[in-house]
């Protein structure tokens, strides 16, 4: 009986801790002064190398240089000491959280600090070995602020920001991977889900700035500082939490923390059958949400509680494909394909499942990696239609369904349309931006586009999926006969993800117009083994260009470049 009473009495406890929370914290956002100025980052200077703690950056003559987050650790730590020699125990405690490895995995580390700055250990040039001691950085070492300054372009800047972004004007936070707590390690894509649906509830909310999943979820797996988080993402409010699941009950713990004190706002505890998932989401969202505002507003709340699906079933199916969709490799996208499939045979109405299914056979046409070239298209189209005529209230199936019609059908008019309307319904969809400035690009309105990506980079200035952005600065450049600076741009997003068929072809097109012959024919090999069917009579097919002028560049560029008629 007592059981039967707490689960009845469960939503008036609820609606009594908000009640208390709003009461307590009404007023909490207008007491809190934000400064118009950008935080300024200071990095470490040494020769022509450039370490910024804050971003996570090692440049050289401001070109990223690729290393590993234990080794970036580990030389921010020798920089930050250089006074002084730093033992193996410091090593031990402060790079791998007191854990003591073996001198071989310490000295490999080592090594491969000394690799990316140009050092090694016959020179010791930066990274001095003291015997029996430890080791100490002995380069000559200078701080410099820098400011934003006035960037040749917006997207270039906001690409290589030099600043922490600064506070919106508004409140804003990010909402961290949840821990999953079960027994079981595969169940991380449920937790993972979870999150994106949270995230996807306060997006809609137009007075809320929120980071994209992309960018919070950079932190999965790892012990992070909320001030640091709060610097590097520019936001107030940080939300993390865990997950169990056992049989058919879920627990969902979270706590709300103001990142730049540290302070905890609000935390709580949520648990109920596994059936009860949307309704403990929708719980959550409104606890965070009574937490922040002044007010709880409830037209705002009812606007966030909006379920993807009423099926358990197809939702598992559907955050299956999603951890699959997410990796973006070929063999990840043939299994991600049935999960949607299976979700939509669940619900048939499930509009983001269509949207997404959508985006598999996009990847698949981008790529090169259609079988049935004729069939994979029609079937992409018919999913993308049914995703923007059941979702016109659904930003992600809007969004996603009008970019697969864009690219499979070639109407990027209605592409636009279906996601000026998504960013109608959501603001905060940095997919959104990012896929509707590369559709801008295609459209022939290279500032629009500019604008649109960089708004996606604020909105998830630590997205693992920069190479979309990257590859966007690249076209632009390209096609303003820019092509030093579309090589530049290219190149960094092939570093992204290297079988990204769109950067490879800028590269090659790029280099045969700037007359480097030779490396106009290597990118070239790279391209055709990428993709062997691509020719310059199926570019147009391939790479949606409104404009004459751009298509003509891109035919000329890799014709030059070796790219069979």
């Amino acid at each position: 009986m007592a059981a039967e009473a707490a689960a009845v009495d469960a939503p008036k406890m609820l609606e009594s801790l908000l009640k208390g929370l709003v009461r307590t914290l009404k007023g909490y956002w207008n007491r809190l002064e934000f400064s118009s100025k950008e935080v300024l980052a200071v990095p470490f200077l040494f020769e022509d190398y450039s370490l910024d703690i804050d971003r996570r950056e090692l440049t050289r003559a401001s070109a990223p240089i690729s290393i590993g987050p234990q080794v970036f650790d580990l030389l921010a730590y020798l920089l930050q000491n250089r006074d002084r020699v730093v033992s193996k125990n410091d090593l031990f405690v402060t790079v791998w959280q007191g854990r003591v490895i073996s001198d071989s995995t310490l000295t490999s580390h080592i090594n491969a600090a000394r690799k990316a700055i140009g050092d090694n250990g016959d020179e010791q040039r930066l990274i001095r070995t003291i015997s029996r001691k430890g080791f100490r950085f002995v380069g000559a070492v200078t701080h410099e602020k820098t400011s934003s300054g006035d960037g040749p372009e917006k997207l270039e800047a906001a690409l290589s920001p030099t600043t922490a972004p600064a506070l919106p004007d508004k409140p804003s936070i990010a909402v961290l991977p949840f821990q999953n707590l079960s027994s079981d390690p595969e169940q991380d894509y449920f937790a993972d889900g979870v999150v994106e649906d949270i995230i996807a509830a306060l997006s809609r909310m137009r007075w809320l700035f929120v980071i994209a999943r992309n960018s919070s979820f950079t932190y999965k797996g790892r012990a992070v500082d909320v001030k640091q988080v709060g610097r590097e993402l520019g936001v107030r409010y940080v939300l993390e939490g865990s997950m169990r699941k056992a049989a058919n009950r879920v627990r969902i713990s979270g706590q709300l923390i103001d990142a730049s004190t540290g302070v905890n706002l609000w935390a709580d505890r949520f648990e109920g059958a596994l059936t009860d998932i949307f309704d403990l989401q929708d719980q959550i969202t409104t606890s965070v949400v009574g937490a922040i505002a002044p007010r709880l507003e409830s037209a705002e709340i009812a606007r966030a509680k909006h379920k993807p699906t009423d099926s358990l079933d197809a939702y598992d199916y559907y955050l299956r494909g999603m951890a699959n969709f997410h990796q973006r490799t070929k063999e990840a996208i043939s299994r991600a394909l049935p999960q949607f499939y299976k979700a939509i045979e669940l619900d048939p109405d499930f509009a983001t499942a269509y949207g997404i299914a959508a985006q598999c056979y996009f990847w698949r046409k981008i790529n090169g990696w259609m079988t049935d070239r004729e069939q994979e298209i029609a079937e992409g189209i018919r999913l993308a239609r049914r995703a923007v005529e059941l979702g016109k209230d659904d930003a992600v199936a809007l969004t996603r369904g009008g970019h697969s019609i864009a690219h499979l059908s070639g109407d990027l008019d209605a592409g636009i349309a279906h996601i000026d309307r998504a960013l109608v319904l959501n603001p905060n969809l940095a997919i959104a931006w990012q896929l509707g400035g590369m559709l801008r690009l295609f459209h022939g309105e290279p500032d629009a586009g500019s604008e649109y990506l960089a708004q996606s980079i604020r909105l998830s200035p630590l997205d693992p999926e920069m190479f979309r952005a990257y590859v966007g600065t690249a076209y632009s450049h390209f096609y303003l006969g820019r092509f030093e600076e579309a090589l530049l741009w290219g190149e960094k997003a092939l570093r992204e993800l290297p079988t990204f068929l769109p950067a490879a072809s800028v590269i090659a097109a790029s280099h045969a117009l700037a007359g480097r012959r030779d490396a106009a024919e290597r990118a070239m090999r790279y391209l055709r083994e990428l993709d062997p069917t691509l020719r310059i009579s199926n570019l147009r097919q391939w790479w949606p260009l409104r404009r004459p002028e751009d298509l003509a560049r891109f035919e000329e560029g890799l014709r030059k470049a070796g790219l069979p008629e």
